[in-house]
């Protein structure tokens, strides 16, 4: 077996912070939608952006939520899902000297509806990074 290493100058990740969206519906009751399929098992993402100069602010931070959600988005339409029912994300903020990494898990649980569509919406809680200052 092998163990894995770093090498002898390599500082660790350190994790400065972590917030957790569990998933919750995007759509209510009102909306009324025409579900024809939901997959069984949710499908999850995970995206990794690296800052190398200077620490993400809380709209950098934002807006890599909504890449992640955009991506995972593409990933199910791949599969012939076109809405997200659920949706939740963890944000985790790393550093490593002066680098800095932000991982966000993404995950949601795809159906397909049919009919008109629901405008799209944007990550779940997305307010709780928006305001933010990340510690570095």
């Amino acid at each position: 077996m092998k163990w894995l290493r770093r090498r002898r100058n390599e500082l660790p990740w350190e994790v400065v912070g972590c917030e957790t969206v569990q998933p919750v519906f995007m759509f209510d009751w009102a909306d009324e939608l025409d579900i024809v399929r939901v997959r069984r098992m949710r499908v999850c993402g995970k995206y990794i952006f690296d800052f190398k100069k200077h620490v993400p602010s809380g709209a950098q931070c934002a807006r890599a939520v909504l890449f992640a959600q955009q991506q995972l988005f593409e990933e199910i339409t791949k599969e012939d899902y076109n809405i997200m029912l659920l949706e939740g994300w963890t944000f985790t903020r790393l550093r490593q000297g002066n680098h800095h990494r932000i991982e966000i898990d993404y995950t949601g649980c795809p159906g397909y509806v049919s009919g008109k569509l629901p405008t799209a919406r944007p990550p779940p809680f997305i307010a709780v990074l928006e305001g933010r200052h990340m510690l570095s």
